[in-house]
């Protein structure tokens, strides 16, 4: 697919993809997300995409709801570390319509008390729903013990305390100053010409007042490593174990990207299901993970297991991690390993929600995207010294920060 972008004099951004398909793809990223808020803030980005489903200036809710559904599109919003996107999937002759409410939500949503009220008491639903779940809460425990006392740690959800003081006022003064207008993504990939594209955004988002970005996200931070045990009433132990990781920009991102492939991606023959799961049956899902932010990466392993083969698993992942440090990847394994992450990504790209979405982060962070291509040369080019060098930078077994909540039953 061959990429358009053109920029509005309001410096908003637009990235196009033109394919022949009945349904297309749209979403306005915004680059701001729950570590930018202040010490009083916390769960406020999140809030905020939340309320952006209550009214605008032309409709009320059930309106900015129906826009899409009643044609039978579908509209969505994820708040992120780093991001906040609202998106929606469509026919093809509704670009107009769907651009229309997206950029109502986003820049003309009047935040009625009343509804604001109402949703306090959703998000506070969620909030006791996530505690309840010991497999998400973990991850969110994880990173803030791993970015202790930095933006990175905070909890996307925020909490009861401070979601009960925000008003009106608290959103529009967050959103004027994190809603920057050189900070925001137009993202579609659909069966329309760029030179369309290009007009109806003109007609929605041209107009909105330049709003450039004049602070900077703070970077200081020490990673110290822990170790912490929670308890709680549930039947299986839950444990993360890793610590930081290459950032965005890291030009070793994608060599860990692969590194961490082998050792716990999705596949049933990554290193550790083999070496934990396959042959010893100790646990059902063991899986690392890796994500990466502009100013830093976190890097871990989750797993769950009965309290009898905890340490046993624990032992078994230093294990595979001093093996990955001392033995080097012969010829084809690293091979076997480049080929499957690019088949992983080639899969990931035949759905063009995610393409639609992923070109919308890549404009935010780098204002450009990569073909799977330019993707495929670069990892045919990361070699078996990259990678073991990687880890023994990585995979230090006393520098690792260690979560598990532990089973009272």
């Amino acid at each position: 697919m061959k990429t358009f972008t053109f920029k509005l004099s309001n410096e908003i951004r637009i990235i196009h993809q033109e394919i022949k398909s009945d349904v297309s793809y749209c979403g306005i990223m915004i680059n701001s997300g729950s570590r930018d808020e202040l010490e009083d803030e916390l769960g406020l980005s999140h809030f905020i995409e939340h309320n952006l489903f209550k009214g605008t200036s032309k409709r009320n809710a059930f309106y900015v709801v129906n826009r899409l559904e009643e044609i039978g599109g579908e509209i969505d919003a994820y708040t992120a570390k780093e991001e906040t996107f609202i998106y929606a999937t469509f026919l093809k002759d509704y670009y107009d319509r769907t651009i229309e409410i997206l950029s109502e939500m986003v820049f003309n949503s009047t935040f009625p008390k009343k509804e604001i009220e109402k949703e306090k008491i959703v998000i506070e639903d969620e909030i006791n729903s996530y505690k309840d779940n010991p497999s998400e809460m973990i991850f969110d425990e994880f990173e803030n013990a791993v970015f202790k006392n930095h933006p990175l740690g905070q909890n996307i959800l925020g909490n009861h305390y401070l979601i009960k003081n925000f008003n009106k006022t608290t959103i529009l003064n967050f959103i004027r100053k994190n809603y920057n207008t050189n900070e925001i993504i137009l993202s579609s990939v659909g069966n329309i010409s760029p030179k369309k594209i290009v007009e109806i955004s003109k007609k929605y988002l041209g107009k909105v007042p330049i709003n450039k970005r004049n602070h900077l996200r703070p970077k200081k931070y020490k990673y110290i490593p822990k170790k912490i045990t929670l308890k709680k009433n549930i039947s299986q132990n839950h444990c993360i174990i890793g610590n930081i990781a290459p950032n965005i920009f890291n030009k070793n991102n994608l060599t860990f990207n692969l590194l961490n492939n082998i050792l716990g991606g999705p596949n049933i023959n990554s290193r550790l299901n083999l070496s934990v799961r396959e042959k010893f049956g100790f646990t059902y899902s063991i899986e690392s993970f890796f994500n990466s932010y502009s100013d830093y990466g976190i890097w871990g392993i989750y797993f769950t297991s009965e309290s009898k083969y905890l340490n046993k698993i624990l032992n078994l992942i230093k294990r595979e991690l001093i093996k990955m440090k001392k033995i080097k990847l012969g010829p084809k394994q690293i091979n076997t390993a480049r080929n499957q992450i690019y088949s992983q990504l080639a899969i990931f790209n035949e759905s063009k929600s995610n393409v639609m979405q992923n070109n919308a982060k890549n404009m935010i962070l780098n204002n450009r995207v990569e073909t799977l291509e330019q993707i495929k040369y670069k990892i045919s080019k990361i070699s078996a010294d990259e990678i073991q060098s990687l880890a023994q930078e990585v995979f230090d077994i006393n520098n690792l920060t260690t979560i598990i909540i532990k089973s009272t039953k």
